[in-house]
């Protein structure tokens, strides 16, 4: 089956054949760095970075993420903080790629800076300004909307409602209200680079268009983000790209993934809904929580509810418990290319990245080990279960050391060896016909977030995450109040 994307430019899903199948193209918008990254920052890393393995499993892939490490949030930051730019921009990239690696992301091809790239920023705004596209006004210089026909095919919306619903900023330098900045001019106080229209600094678009024909040249196959990302940012990305290069196709496929509510609300700092990754990390286990992000389909809305991360906790004890079972042991290497994965997994994948069918792929083959009788079957069938878990970032632990930690939960405060020790003791009080003591460990057990599971084979455990006092448990009781306040002040 051959892979498919909904390509938001013609609003269907398409056939992905590469412009050139020895060179595959993707760009997706990365961090802004002047912040730790919260929970949907980490969904767009998460859900490329399935699309990148799947695709490398076919063909090279050039997989490009930028860091826009200047903007006026990051200005605005620094001066706050009394630091300079590339001290505060510094601290949060190397947090965000410490994040990015605990959750599984393979690091991209290659991750330009927009403060690396400011001859190609230039060099660009030049061309659109010979090119009648752009104009100079007032230090500024902006892109001249009406020049370009077809701006808004992207968002699928005529350019008087873009400019409606954007709140656009109706300067007086500007021809048309719609316009959007190429350069700006940096007072003293800000940052700002030599330029043939002053001291300033670039506009968020015009960057990743540089950066894109710079690393990938004037067409590429693929171009990722966030569904926010779609108006302005992805649209006038089109407008200038298309432009410089004389009506060239920009990108071919644009992929965006919905974005991330908290207890059906958007996250907010003041709503009290706002979950830090490395938060979220610390509390459930990185491996948990890449799973939740990958749980619902990427282009639809993904909730972030109290159960989510439990729900995906249970999953991989259910498929590490199938690996154990069978007898793999050891982390993975590295994925084997001589091991196929299984088809249902590949066949859901193709289809438009649909990763919660191939979750219940990987659980079917968890079913089908646990009942295989036998041995050689079952090892055949634990190499297939894992090379199917490596596309979806998954399953790549040693089975062994994922039951044995805790994998993030509050409440754990017993090490596997005293678990091991209480297991015996509770074999022993089984073998005696002292049930009521053999429960009792049980019992004790389960208060301290470990759960026994007596099979045929002997006894198993796993830990699970405690509810009470954790960090979502604790934003959703904060969620609930805060919709019941607001409610209350309706009547």
């Amino acid at each position: 089956m051959a892979l498919t994307l909904h390509n938001t430019l013609s609003r269907t899903r398409e056939p992905f054949v590469p412009a050139d199948p020895r060179r595959v193209t993707m760009y997706v918008c990365g961090p802004t760095v002047y912040n730790f990254a919260h929970i949907g920052n980490a969904r767009p890393p998460v859900v490329f970075d399935v699309l990148a393995r799947l695709l490398r499993s076919r063909y090279p892939l050039t997989y490009v993420r930028n860091v826009t490490d200047v903007d006026d949030k990051i200005n605005n930051a620094a001066r706050e903080e009394g630091v300079e730019i590339g001290v505060l921009t510094a601290r949060y990239l190397d947090a965000y790629l410490a994040d990015m690696t605990s959750l599984g992301v393979a690091a991209p091809d290659v991750a330009p800076r927009v403060t690396s790239h400011l001859p190609e920023i230039v060099g660009m705004i030049e061309r659109l300004i010979a090119a009648g596209h752009a104009y100079e006004a007032e230090g500024h210089v902006l892109f001249d909307v009406p020049s370009y026909a077809a701006y808004g095919k992207l968002s699928g919306r005529d350019t008087d409602e873009l400019v409606a619903g954007a709140r656009v900023d109706v300067a007086p330098y500007k021809r048309y209200a719609g316009d959007f900045v190429l350069w700006k001019p940096s007072p003293p106080d800000i940052v700002g680079w030599s330029s043939p229209w002053g001291r300033g600094r670039p506009g968020w678009h015009i960057e990743c268009s540089a950066m894109v024909e710079r690393h990938l040249g004037e067409t590429i196959d693929i171009h990722g983000g966030g569904v926010d990302l779609v108006f302005p940012h992805h649209e006038n990305e089109v407008a200038q790209s298309t432009c410089v290069h004389a009506g060239k196709t920009y990108a071919r496929f644009w992929v965006h993934n919905g974005l991330v509510v908290v207890n059906g609300e958007k996250m907010s700092k003041s709503l009290g809904n706002f979950l830090l990754v490395r938060d979220v990390l610390a509390e459930h286990g990185a491996e948990s929580v890449r799973l939740a992000l990958l749980k619902v389909h990427y282009r639809q809305p993904l909730d972030w509810t109290g159960s989510i991360v439990g729900e995906a906790r249970q999953n991989l004890d259910r498929l590490y418990g199938a690996l154990r079972d069978a007898g793999v042991t050891g982390a993975a290497v590295a994925p084997d290319a001589a091991v196929d994965v299984p088809p249902g997994v590949l066949v859901a994948l193709e289809d438009d990245l649909n990763t919660p069918l191939a979750l219940s792929e990987l659980l079917g083959v968890a079913r089908s080990i646990n009942t295989s009788g036998d041995d050689a079957e079952r090892g055949r069938l634990a190499r297939t279960l894992r090379a199917g878990g490596a596309l979806l970032g998954l399953l790549q632990a040693d089975p062994q050391a994922w039951f044995a930690r805790s994998g993030g939960t509050a409440a754990d405060d017993i090490d596997a060896a005293e678990i091991d020790s209480l297991l015996a003791q509770r074999d022993a009080f089984r073998r005696d016909r002292n049930y009521g003591e053999a429960d009792r460990i049980r019992d004790r057990l389960a208060e301290r977030g470990v759960v026994i599971e007596d099979k045929p084979g002997g006894a198993r455990w796993r830990r699970v995450a405690a509810a009470s006092g954790s960090i979502t448990a604790s934003v959703q009781a904060k969620g609930v109040a805060s919709t019941a306040a607001r409610d209350e002040a309706k009547r």
